[in-house]
């Protein structure tokens, strides 16, 4: 069996085990440490940054570092909060970001956190990029206008043993996500509805068709509670 032992977090004292994360031994018992690119089922990879503390005064990011026994962790603090909404507002004005009008409004991880972390307004100008909307397959359209490139699509399709998404490209303006396929829609690839990547976008990029709006503003996911309160209870039940 292995051992626990415990770190401290906001002053809360936290076990773990050896090999969880501090993110996962947060959850684990009960604090929410905000996140957006980091899910259960799959490789942390620390692409966001929204998850960073501070350990012993040190920047780490909480999905990618292991828990150490007696370290002093910094979470929600008034300065690690407002980085955290400078990069929710880089995010914003990065896309095209329209909540109003969003099949993901309510159930939009972006959008819930950025309510959580108090984000007002986008703060910096927009870039208004114009990118693609693919409406090639029967079941699923693609929004690549909410695209945050947390990749999570890319890791879902290797579940399935497939390599339908791939990260490409550099830089603010030059990384996406490609379709693999010649012709570059989803169409021509060996895609289905019931792959784990069509379930896993959290905000509205991958979206089923003939179903948008069935659960109507204000009875969805995070119109219920904050993703603080659903975040951790996902995490102990």
């Amino acid at each position: 069996m292995s051992e626990k032992t415990t770190f401290w977090l906001d002053g809360a004292e936290i076990p773990f085990t050896a090999g969880q994360t501090l993110l996962e031994a947060a959850r684990r018992a009960g604090h929410y440490i905000p996140h957006l690119c980091w899910h259960p089922d799959y490789k942390p990879h620390g692409s966001c940054k929204l998850c960073t503390v501070k350990v012993d005064g040190r920047f780490v990011s909480a999905c990618t570092t292991l828990a150490q026994a007696g370290a002093h962790v910094e979470n929600r603090t008034a300065e690690l909060d407002d980085m955290r909404r400078t990069l929710l507002q880089l995010l914003f004005v990065e896309g095209n970001h329209f909540c109003p009008s969003c099949e993901k409004s309510g159930q939009c991880l972006l959008q819930a956190t950025a309510y959580e972390l108090g984000m007002m307004s986008p703060h910096f100008d927009h870039f208004f990029p114009n990118r693609p909307v693919d409406a090639s397959h029967p079941e699923v359209m693609l929004d690549f206008n909410r695209c945050i490139l947390c990749s999570l699509c890319e890791q879902a399709a290797k579940r399935d043993g497939k390599f339908t998404f791939v990260m490409g490209g550099r830089g603010m303006r030059g990384r996406r996500v490609i379709l693999n396929s010649e012709s570059g829609r989803l169409a021509d690839t060996d895609f289905s509805s019931t792959d784990h990547a069509a379930h896993v976008c959290p905000v509205g990029v991958i979206l089923k068709k003939r179903v948008g709006f069935a659960v109507p503003y204000g009875q969805r996911r995070y119109d219920q509670a904050p993703v603080s309160l659903l975040d951790v209870a996902e995490a102990i039940k």
